[in-house]
């Protein structure tokens, strides 16, 4: 709504002679300041949002996503405290798995396309409600009736315990993980009504290794196996070195002990897709929009970044953990902290080096919770329209100019109507 005032301001004078300063005239000022004010109060807040969980679960994930269960709670108390209560969600879980293409790669657990973007319904643990079909993914909106209703397509148990149902994908899926690869198959059109149009979205990572989303799946190659072949022995490391570059040069394939800094995504690689593409499909879903996404990465610190032999094979090289907790280590997460950064205001990153997540999820709600906004009204608005032939809907307001608030002097001094410039969203 638009509210709109004059203001007419005078200032009474005084001539004298104080004591101790010195003599002077003083004229009289006759102000007649006229300031028009325009103030437009944002009545309809958006309060859809689209919740992608993009989760590793490669060899060692398994404890990580129990945590992540565990404490999904703490994030969705705080989603239920933001202003106007839990907001309109759709929340979907996809695995880092999207296969190696032609390369079938059995004991590492990579076949095909994996699960190829595909949200994860599936029950996971005994006794729990996976969400209904036909959707693969969790819906749970304000039922539009104003009393505090919710249409939801889980029975039994709550929001935490539908998450944890589908959320624990176990430690089987593909070692080659392509996080970013899978955000943009989950994201574009195959999970039929996740994204809604208006809504904010927000894309959280929960990883322990980085991406390695293939632009040419002959990195995969399996037949390759030795540290002289074109894409080196068949381990991750062909991630590290396709995928980063330190100290403005590519990384060493080597297995001699090296820590590098100024480390960042590899540009032109061969192989693997600089993060950039994919900041520019997630920006491509908002178009004018930008500050409608919203993305967080439970990750392993970017830093130290450190290269050495492999433990089980001493004569290749590995990328050495960046850090560790009681759930495992963690490597450093070059390219998916870059990508996070990408969004100013809206990125934010956490250790998953830690013995609990709900400090990381709760900061992770608080993004969402900013990038919702405060409402200025906190319930719904009635949307009767008073007067249906003037332009705009004219709702049941009024304003007052208040002197003295809370005094026994308080006096209220009511405004005129101006006529209502609105634009109301229907919840959905």
């Amino acid at each position: 709504a638009m509210t709109e005032k004059s203001t007419w301001v005078s200032l009474a004078v005084l001539a004298g002679v104080l004591a101790g300063c010195p003599s002077r005239e003083v004229s009289q000022i006759d102000p007649h300041q006229q300031r028009t004010e325009r103030i437009d109060i944002k009545i309809g807040v958006n309060r859809d949002v689209d919740l992608l969980f993009v989760v590793d679960n490669s060899l060692s994930m398994a404890q990580e996503q129990v945590l992540l269960a565990d404490n999904f709670p703490a994030f969705i108390d705080v989603l239920a405290n933001v202003p106007g209560g839990l907001p309109n969600l759709h929340l979907g879980v996809v695995s880092s798995d999207t296969g190696t293409g032609a390369y079938n790669i059995p004991n590492a657990h990579c076949l095909g396309m994996g699960d190829d973007g595909a949200m994860q319904d599936r029950p996971r643990v005994l006794n729990c409600n996976p969400p209904l079909d036909p959707y693969p993914y969790i819906i749970d909106v304000d039922d539009g009736q104003g009393q505090g209703g919710r249409t939801q397509n889980y029975n039994g148990g709550n929001l935490a315990d539908t998450f944890a149902c589908i959320a624990q994908l176990g430690d089987q899926g593909c070692g080659f993980e392509q996080h970013l690869e899978s955000m943009k198959r989950a994201l574009d059109g195959r999970n039929a009504g996740f994204l809604r149009e208006t809504a904010l979205l927000a894309v959280i990572f929960i990883a322990d290794e980085d991406d390695c989303s293939a632009s040419d799946t002959n990195v995969f190659d399996h037949t390759q196996t030795n540290l002289n072949d074109p894409v080196g022995p068949l381990s991750s490391f062909r991630c590290t070195e396709y995928g980063v570059s330190c100290n403005g040069g590519n990384i060493a394939r080597s297995p001699n002990a090296v820590t590098y800094s100024n480390c960042e995504p590899r540009a032109n690689s061969p192989y693997i897709y600089h993060p950039d593409h994919y900041v520019d499909f997630l920006y491509s879903l908002k178009p004018g929009l930008p500050e409608n996404i919203v993305v967080a990465g439970i990750l392993g610190n970017p830093t130290p970044f450190s290269v050495g032999p492999d433990v089980t094979t001493p004569t290749n090289p590995d990328l050495q953990p960046s850090c560790s907790s009681v759930s495992g280590d963690a490597d450093p997460a070059v390219r998916l902290n870059y990508f996070l950064n990408q969004f100013p205001d809206r990125g934010t990153f956490t250790t998953i080096c830690q013995n609990d997540l709900t400090d990381a999820l709760i900061q992770v709600a608080e993004l969402v919770e900013v990038a919702l906004g405060d409402p200025c009204l906190k319930s719904r608005i009635v949307q009767n329209d008073l007067f249906p032939n003037d332009p705009g809907l004219q709702l049941d307001c009024s304003v007052s100019d208040v002197l003295n608030a809370g005094l026994p002097t308080q006096e209220d001094f009511p405004l005129p109507r101006w006529s209502q410039l609105t634009t109301m969203n229907s919840p959905s």
